[in-house]
């Protein structure tokens, strides 16, 4: 990895004694301190290396991975051969022992002969170099196909725009006129609706282009073709596109310096200009794409980072003074910085956002400091920003810089080691652990879960210069962070009492069921109802009729 953790012992500067003991640190504790060489290609061509490269720079990882390729691809080849000798040698072994019995079965032999041959062609062109997969190839070629045929129709229009561009007199059409020239193009990703922001960059572009003339020409045709190649290319992985991205990079910048003989000094400006016209069109399509898993790292290490809000400066050693007025102000510009990077749709302006965002972190040290920054101050304070700013699509916007950016740039100049340094700070908040903290593993894993945060910074022992507004801020994060922790004991409470409940309902049904399984309920039938006194009684129609007055004469 591209990071370390160093004792720091005793035998410290003054200075740094001092400023530990101003921090209420420890005398012994981890720091994390990276080694410039250890930012650079770790095959030694000097250049920065990058964590997704595998530690190599755009350069040497592009050298690697074709040689890994070349070797799956001999591999793959001996395979095929090795398929096709035993195929042979059993049809062979099975024709021997059939003999020629008959010619009835000639027929049938040729055209399994004829069917093994072509399979064991499917075969060696599937691990062939030139193609990726069957199913694949089929469908470049047809998209070829159809590219072809619609760059025959569009080279009336393409000539058109070039005539129009390059004019003697550079006079150029509206941007409404350009739009309705290139809505008669046939690719959809060339010629769709532009926003204002790509009509924009379309015509600084063009303004650009006038001041190199004839290669002007060449630039914008190569442009339009790789625009309109990569429209058909949508269908390959996110890592093949940006093989082909960097590949045209690499061949317009040689064209330039070799061919046109423009300097070094104009080959950078253009490519510059040529990244962010082609990239601003191409952007909501090998941004995050649906077929990379960028979006589901940028959820992980976003809630990484949201677990991670009770670090302080001081347990990453960073020698910042947010009390200050002026360090306070780089702070905030720093974390605007980096969150503004996602905003952007140019690998170039994204880079620019962390240098900015570096620069004022040099800034908010030096005036801490009163002196200039070292390396082993920026690293944990850039790691801090992170932490505070939580940048949206951290990963999804590395991953786009890494694939799409002009590698001249990650590989050297300032823009390299910054964004370098970012890349290393995102891997150390995913493997940020107790040690590196310099914390028990007990009270991380509290912090961790939110069980308790660190102690803040009580009111005696606030200098009599800090703000108000400060003081005031520290007690109401400890008054929220005893609400949180009542709260917290609430929902306890009240998710025992819920299964208590559940519980005691379980119970009681359970007794129920038990009583009724040991005294079951009989139904019996219902008895028949008595006859009234008074009532004939069918049934008893036999007996004696009721004695009657008689009236006796006295």
């Amino acid at each position: 990895m591209y990071f370390y953790l160093k004792h720091v012992k005793g035998d410290l500067s003054a200075p740094r004694r001092s400023r530990r003991k101003k921090m209420s640190l420890k005398s012994e504790r981890r720091g994390i301190h990276v080694d410039q060489s250890e930012l650079l290609c770790k095959k030694g061509c000097g250049y920065y290396g990058n964590p997704a490269w595998q530690g190599f720079c755009s350069k040497c990882w592009r050298e690697e991975y074709h040689k890994a390729r070349q070797k799956q691809i001999q591999e793959d080849w001996e395979l095929a051969e090795r398929l096709q000798r035993e195929e042979e040698e059993a049809f062979a072994s099975s024709h021997s022992t059939q003999g020629a019995q008959s010619l009835t079965f000639s027929k049938f032999e040729e055209k399994k002969t004829n069917e093994k041959t072509r399979k064991v062609t499917t075969v060696k062109k599937f691990f062939s170099a030139s193609s990726r997969t069957g199913a694949k190839k089929v469908a470049q070629e047809k998209n070829l196909k159809q590219g072809q045929l619609g760059r025959e129709r569009n080279a009336d229009n393409i000539l058109r725009d070039l005539k129009e561009i390059f004019t003697p007199s550079w006079e150029l059409a509206s941007p409404t006129e350009a739009e309705i020239q290139e809505a008669k193009a046939p690719s959809p990703s060339i010629n769709r609706q532009a926003s204002i922001e790509t009509d924009r960059v379309s015509k600084e572009f063009i303004e650009f282009l006038k001041t190199y003339h004839k290669p002007g020409q060449d630039i914008y045709k190569q442009c339009k073709m790789f625009l309109e190649a990569m429209h058909h290319k949508r269908e390959l992985s996110i890592e093949e596109q940006s093989e082909c991205a960097q590949d045209f990079y690499q061949n317009v910048a040689e064209k330039l310096q070799t061919r046109w003989k423009v300097s070094p000094e104009r080959v950078e400006k253009a490519m510059d200009q040529i990244e962010k016209y082609i990239m601003t069109r191409l952007y909501k399509y090998v941004f995050c794409p649906e077929t990379t898993d960028d979006e589901k790292k940028d959820l992980v290490v976003q809630k990484r980072i949201r677990a991670l809000h009770w670090v302080t400066p001081q347990m990453l050693c960073v020698p910042v003074n947010e009390d200050i007025p002026e360090v306070s102000d780089m702070v905030v510009k720093a974390i605007t910085d980096i969150i503004e990077m996602d905003s952007k749709r140019v690998p170039r302006d994204k880079l620019a956002c962390i240098t900015k965002c570096s620069k004022h972190i040099f800034n908010a040290i030096k005036i801490t400091k009163n002196e200039p920054a070292s390396a082993d101050d920026f690293l944990p304070t850039l790691i801090y920003i992170v932490l505070k700013g939580n940048p949206p699509r951290l990963q999804s916007n590395i991953q786009y810089i890494t694939r799409f950016c002009n590698p001249s740039r990650l590989m050297t100049g300032e823009d390299g080691y910054y964004f370098t340094n970012l890349c290393c700070a995102v891997a150390f908040i995913e493997k940020l652990d107790a040690q590196s903290l310099n914390l028990s593993q007990e009270d991380f894993d509290r912090y961790m879960s939110g069980q308790t945060s660190p102690k803040k910074q009580e009111s005696e022992n606030w200098s009599p210069d800090v703000c108000l507004g400060v003081k005031q801020m520290y007690k109401n994060l400890d008054l929220l962070s005893q609400l949180n922790e009542r709260q917290e004991r609430i929902v306890s409470e009240a998710k025992k009492l819920e299964r208590d409940l559940i519980d005691w309902t379980d119970g009681i049904t359970k007794e129920v069921q038990d009583i009724v399984e040991k005294y079951p309920l009989e139904i019996k039938p219902k008895n028949q109802a008595l006859a009234a006194i008074d009532s004939e009684n069918v049934e008893n129609d036999k007996l004696p009729p009721p004695l009657q007055p008689q009236v006796y004469a006295g």
